[in-house]
Parts: C-alpha cells; sequence; structure tokens
C-alpha cells in the first residue's frame, strides 16, 4: 500500500479529519467499538493494513465482559465458543487521536455477523433501533448533552479518597464555587487542551463552566441527532481524559467520586421534530405545549425507574441520587424546577423540550440516550398522562427511584413491551452482567465496616 493509495483514501473522511491531517498520510487507524461500560475497546493497526483489510474481526464476548474484567456467565446458544463478529466501521465517525504520537486517526464501529446480520446486544445498535422506531412515525428526537466530570490528583491506591488536584495558584480546588471564571482559570492548561484536542476532532463545545464541586466542571455540547450525540460524548470523555493525564491529572467520569461533594450527571435536554417539516412536535401552532409533549413526560414518569439501571448502571451511582446535592430522588416533572427529576426548562415553542435530570456521567452514552427515548416514544404512543405539574420542592415529597443497583435491576423485569422495543436478549446480557458486578462488589469489605464494625460488634 503506497502513501499516494492511504491519502486517496483520506479523502473520504469527514471534513474535520482531513483539516487535522493538512496533508499528512495516516500512520495508524484505532478501530473502537464501545462495550456495555462505554469502553473502548478494539484494535490498532497500520493505516496501509486497514485500507487493504477486506474484513476484521472481533470475539462477541467483548460484550460479556464485565467492568472488572471478568466475564459473565450467559448462557445462549454460542455462549463461550469465541464467535467472531465482523466490524463494520463507520467513516462518518472517523476523527482525529490527536495525543498519539504518530498520526492517528480513531473509527467507531458497528458489529455484525458473518451473514451480515448486526449484532443486537451492541449498544451502538440498542440506540439505532429506538431511533428507527421515531423514525417510522416520522419523529426525529434531538438531544443535548451535559457533561460533568471530576479532576484529581493521580490516584494509584484505591484505598486512598480522591483529592483535587493543585490549580495555577498552588491550591487545591475548593467546592461551592459553581459559574467561578477563576475556579475554571486554575485548571486553564487542562481546558485549553481540551479545546485543542475538540478542536482538531471537530467537536463543537458550546459552553464550559466551573460545577459545585472542587475540581468539577461541566461542558456542554450542541444539541443535534442522538446517535452523533452519543458518539461524541463516547470519544469525548477519552478526549478528556487524555487531557488530563497530558497535565498530570485524572479525568473522572464516576457519578460520585468524591464523599461530600456532589455527583456527576450527564443530564440530557431532549425534543422531537418532525422529520419532513423540522417543526417541534412538543408544540402547538398556537405555541402552547402539545398533548405528545406531555405523553412524553407520562413516558418518563411510568417506565424509567424500570430501566434504571442503564442510567445509574454501577452501586456507587446511586451514592449520587440523594437529597441535597442537586440530584433527582423522583421523577415529577416541573417548569425550570431544578429538585424534579424532569425538568422543562424556559423556552420559546420551538425549542420546548424535557430535560431528564437522573441520567448520571457513569453511564453508556448510546444506552442512556436508547432508554430515556424509548420513555418517551410508549409514552406517546400509548397516550400516557403525566402527574401534575409540581411547583414546589420535590425533596419534600417520596423518594421514589431505587435506592441501589439490586433494587434497580429487578425492575427491569416490570415491562416487556419496553424490553421488547429495546430488545429481549439485550436486555438479559445486561442484568446478567451487571449482577454479577453487583455481587462482586458483595465481596469486598469496605472501610466504613472495619471502622465501625471491627471492634464494636
Amino acid at each position: 500500500m503506497s502513501r499516494k493509495a492511504i491519502l486517496d483514501w483520506s479523502e473520504n473522511l469527514p471534513e474535520s479529519a482531513r483539516i487535522w491531517l493538512d496533508g499528512r498520510a495516516v500512520e495508524e487507524v484505532e478501530c473502537i467499538i464501545g462495550d456495555f461500560a462505554g469502553i473502548a475497546r478494539g484494535k490498532v493497526m497500520p493505516a496501509r493494513k486497514f485500507v487493504d483489510l477486506e474484513r476484521s474481526f472481533l470475539p462477541i464476548s467483548i460484550f460479556y465482559q464485565t467492568i472488572t474484567g471478568e466475564y459473565s456467565d450467559y448462557d445462549s446458544e454460542e455462549s463461550w465458543t469465541e464467535t467472531d463478529m465482523v466490524l463494520k466501521p463507520d467513516l462518518e465517525t472517523a476523527v482525529a487521536s490527536p495525543w498519539a504520537e504518530d498520526v492517528t486517526i480513531q473509527i467507531i464501529h458497528d458489529m455484525e455477523t458473518l451473514t451480515g446480520e448486526p449484532v443486537t446486544i451492541a449498544p451502538r445498535y440498542v440506540l439505532k433501533k429506538i431511533l428507527a422506531a421515531y423514525k417510522r412515525k416520522g419523529w426525529k428526537p434531538v438531544i443535548a448533552p451535559e457533561l460533568e466530570f471530576y479532576l484529581t490528583k493521580p490516584n494509584v491506591d484505591p484505598d486512598i479518597p480522591l483529592e483535587p488536584p493543585t490549580g495555577r495558584s498552588g491550591r487545591q480546588g475548593a467546592g461551592r464555587q459553581v459559574y467561578s471564571i477563576a475556579a475554571i482559570d486554575e485548571y486553564t492548561a487542562v481546558i485549553d487542551t481540551i479545546y485543542d484536542y475538540a478542536e482538531a476532532q471537530g467537536l463543537e463545545i458550546d459552553t464550559i463552566i466551573q460545577e459545585g464541586g472542587a475540581g468539577q466542571i461541566e461542558i456542554n455540547l450542541n444539541h443535534g441527532d442522538p446517535l452523533l450525540l452519543a458518539d461524541q460524548v463516547f470519544t469525548f470523555k477519552r478526549t478528556i481524559r487524555e487531557a488530563a493525564l497530558k497535565h498530570n491529572c485524572y479525568a473522572t467520569f464516576m457519578a460520585k467520586p468524591m464523599e461530600g461533594e456532589p455527583g456527576s450527571a450527564m443530564h440530557l435536554h431532549m425534543s422531537v421534530v418532525n422529520s419532513r417539516t423540522g417543526e417541534n412536535i412538543f408544540s402547538n401552532e398556537d405555541g402552547t405545549a402539545s398533548d405528545l409533549f406531555h405523553h412524553f413526560i407520562g413516558g418518563q414518569q411510568h417506565y424509567l425507574t424500570s430501566i434504571i439501571s442503564l442510567l445509574a448502571p454501577y452501586v456507587n451511582s446511586y451514592r449520587r441520587l440523594v437529597p441535597g446535592v442537586s440530584a433527582p430522588i423522583n421523577l415529577e416533572w416541573g417548569e425550570d424546577n431544578r429538585s424534579t427529576g424532569l425538568r422543562v426548562p424556559t423556552s420559546g415553542p420551538a425549542a420546548r423540550r424535557v430535560e431528564n435530570r437522573v441520567v448520571g456521567m457513569d453511564t453508556n452514552p448510546y444506552l442512556a440516550m436508547a432508554a430515556c427515548l424509548a420513555c418517551g416514544y410508549l409514552g406517546m404512543i400509548d397516550k400516557i398522562e403525566p402527574r401534575e405539574k409540581l411547583t414546589g420542592n420535590a425533596y419534600e415529597l417520596k423518594h421514589a427511584l431505587p435506592r441501589e443497583l439490586y433494587e434497580g435491576l429487578r425492575q427491569m423485569q416490570k415491562f416487556p413491551k419496553l424490553r421488547k422495543l429495546l430488545g429481549e436478549e439485550f436486555c438479559r446480557m445486561y442484568e446478567n452482567i451487571k449482577m454479577r458486578e453487583f455481587e462482586d462488589y458483595l465481596r469486598v469489605i469496605s472501610p466504613w465496616e472495619r471502622e465501625h464494625l471491627l471492634l464494636n460488634v
């Protein structure tokens, strides 16, 4: 494979990748697929091999893997035979890996069977399936995600609590400085690198703000197609981590990384437009809220607790969903009410939307978006009416969300209609993996137990 052939192939890449290459030949290609946890798995190969390759393969077992690296004991017809699946590159997702030493492009792949059928448990496919259901109705969802994360000092001992990194002033980050420009400036080196990497990848950042926690940052992305935004979040989490590592700190997307500090969410702003006209179906012609808008909210309230484990996928996730730390404890809805799980921001009719505030930053973006959109879809299809709009404090009402992972997993059996929409095999696989992770967690003795039980019981 000649350099000219690689350059010719590069002309088919998205504009942002071509601009970044600036006439350089691609040296390496990262073939990436997201597993259930949202971890980038795959293989790296020389560009000349990628361009020449007819087909590339990965075993189906990458979707059987838990967050600890173990494998679930899921029993299916082809379990543990290490069946190879075909990787199908989506060249529209090709972006730079600007931190790599060689000239490297990363490409998100889908996965198919040897006969060309989609692998239905793949998270990206699950989202595509939900979007196809909307398309059949003449609807097109629009999503804008908010990404919250913490910068921390490097931590190589899991028994030691995380600490905020030292800023340019020489002081550690302090909490409760939400929207502070000075607090953001403390980490200007990391922020500038995030901007540089994002520009290289053609990713448009809407805003960056200091959140309420010590070293906690929020980055908002522009609204758009859910699959595009899920791809961007999947890629951007890796980008942010790399930017932080360049400056000797960590970026963590744990839902609750620090005791006494707020958790990190991935709030999803959701609306739906008419595929033909582009008009927001959440608004009537006179500008008032439509029935479909209320039914979308009704679907969230009716179904969301049953798939809470897709939005809060780890034992740590439920430490965030407690009162008093800017996280919801129920699925009430209200206009510009940040105590509710479902907030309707102030906007004009064209921008009417629902903000789901339940979703944690530790979730897989494909699965979180698929789950929330599936609930809204069924609400609109079944014309589910929401509860009365809340004008008061939702924290004064009952804690209506599951309080821990096991309870959330038990809820997944609740609605066969929702399971069918997401995919029954996917749901069974997900339950199996998460139950394995929960059982692994139960084997760990925590510092709290040693501190309070060792000599007292």
